[in-house]
């Protein structure tokens, strides 16, 4: 009798998928705050002040970024969670792909990148509107053109473009070292601002009476508050970099929710130091009437001369620098993420052979970035104005996500359920964090609305929404053969597979 040959088993997912590639885990604690702290600072709270108080005055912008902050605590439970359970590259992409499908993780993926790398390029930018300010002779050399009333001068896109190129060669050449540099950077930045609000409470030119009135005449609170508590989503950006890089941490994931909480209060308390530092130093009516380019410069130039300019421009410095390598950290790993995933070209997922960094995803970010600059600071702002619908989305999506897992307390255990899955109070919380989400987005979106979009935001979120359909359409038709739903979550998941 000839022997049967034995039966062949179909190929697992890990076969057909090939070896996954990973990130190495180097990210310590400390580093993983300053990603998220340092991210949501950037350049606005050392810029933005003046604009804020004329919108909202001292009283209106410290309560509306103090409620901000709330909410965000609010939805980093979600957060906390869902890193805790999938501590993967990839963050808010993971998460909707978990709960609601590949469709769903694409629109989350795509929103989340344009927002992220906007960012990179309008921290860019506001390092270069630093040199205008500060030595003008190095930036304002070789006039181009003129932008919606922005004059591009080639020294600025030098500047802007050095800038881009250093801080991609800092993230490829290693996780460790942009880890520790945004820690360094972080320290500093809090070192600025502490002096900065110190000098103005001790001044004897400063008075905290030069904060009244609290809002600007004729303004209605409640509506001036709620146009500052709709920039949260913008302002407190970063925290959310944090399940970005959740793969890389060499920590128990547990530790992320404590360390976003303490990035976002300490993130608040910065934001108010400055509109302190700037009202304070002398009559806030008075500057906001004035129509100032960069009152807080004025002030503190005022009271402290070129000192007072120095501490400034060096916070003004960190935040850039910080904003830069934060938001090169989660867009590249969220591009890897997505490149793993087949949900864009493969080579995103690739890795540098020594220093394991998405090599590609970076660079991929700083030649994007690199044509912003050619556009002038008030076209970018346009982008930048509607990537907060974006991050919005990508907040809703992530609290859904946890909301939809959480079970209530007295539910009966499910097979492989994770750790902590059955509470009725964090159900409740990722589900008002997710109607908190459609809040942002109403605030965004609905005519009439304090925080409305403007027109050509509006017209740049549209170009978007198309040219993320066509692309999601033409990779698609690429495919040859589709994975399955098996081999997807191996991808995107690897071994922290759970059934929602």
């Amino acid at each position: 009798m000839t022997a049967q040959p034995p039966a062949t088993q179909p190929p697992t997912a890990e076969a057909r998928t090939g070896d996954r590639t990973t990130l190495e885990r180097s990210l310590k604690p400390q580093w993983v705050w300053a990603v998220a702290l340092g991210s949501a600072i950037g350049w606005g709270a050392f810029v933005l002040p003046t604009d804020w108080m004329a919108t909202a005055g001292p009283l209106g912008t410290i309560i509306g970024l103090s409620v901000g902050a709330a909410l965000m605590c609010l939805i980093a439970v979600s957060y906390g969670f869902l890193i805790r359970t999938f501590p993967v590259s990839g963050g808010e992409y993971a998460y909707a792909y978990t709960a609601f499908g590949r469709l769903h993780a694409y629109i989350c993926g795509w929103f989340l990148t344009l927002g992220y790398t906007s960012i990179v390029a309008l921290n860019a930018s506001a390092l270069a509107l630093l040199f205008r300010r500060m030595v003008p002779w190095v930036v304002e050399w070789v006039p181009l053109w003129e932008i919606a009333g922005w004059q591009v001068y080639l020294g600025e896109v030098v500047v802007a473009s050095l800038a881009l190129v250093l801080f991609a060669v800092f993230n490829v050449l290693g996780t460790t070292l942009s880890g520790r540099m945004q820690f360094v950077f972080c320290l500093i930045m809090l070192a600025a601002v502490a002096l900065l609000l110190i000098g103005v409470l001790v001044h004897p030119g400063a008075s905290l009476g030069n904060l009244v009135p609290g809002f600007p005449d004729g303004a209605v609170p409640l509506s001036a508050t709620l146009a500052i508590v709709a920039i949260a989503p913008w302002a407190f950006v970063g925290f959310d970099n944090v399940p970005q890089a959740a793969e890389e941490f060499d920590f128990a994931p547990s530790k992320a929710f404590g360390l976003i909480i303490l990035a976002i209060i300490a993130a608040a308390g910065i934001y108010v130091a400055m509109v302190l530092a700037t009202g304070a130093a002398g009559p806030w009516t008075e500057l906001v009437a004035g129509e100032p380019v960069w009152g807080t410069a004025d002030r503190m130039a005022g009271l402290f001369g070129p000192i007072g300019l120095l501490a400034l421009a060096v916070g003004v410095a960190m935040g850039v620098f910080t904003g830069l390598n934060g938001f090169f950290i989660s867009a590249s790993r969220l591009l890897f993420a997505m490149g793993r995933a087949h949900t864009i070209p493969s080579v995103f997922a690739k890795v540098h052979p020594r220093t394991g960094t998405p090599t590609v995803a970076i660079w991929f970010v700083a030649a994007v970035c690199l044509v912003a600059p050619w556009f002038g600071r008030e076209a970018l702002v346009w982008v930048v104005d509607m990537s907060s619908v974006g991050v919005t989305i990508a907040y809703t999506y992530t609290c859904l996500a946890a909301f939809r897992m959480f079970r209530l307390s007295g539910a009966p255990e499910r097979p492989g359920e994770p750790e902590g899955v059955r509470s009725t109070v964090k159900k409740v919380m990722s589900g008002v964090g997710a109607l908190v989400g459609v809040g942002f987005f109403l605030l965004l979106m609905t005519p009439g609305s304090p925080a409305q979009l403007g027109i050509p935001s509006l017209v740049a979120l549209g170009v978007w929404v198309v040219l993320g359909a066509i692309f999601f359409l033409w990779h698609r038709a690429r495919q040859t053969t589709r994975l399955t739903d098996q081999e997807m979550d191996h991808l995107v998941l690897g071994e922290h597979r759970q059934t929602v």
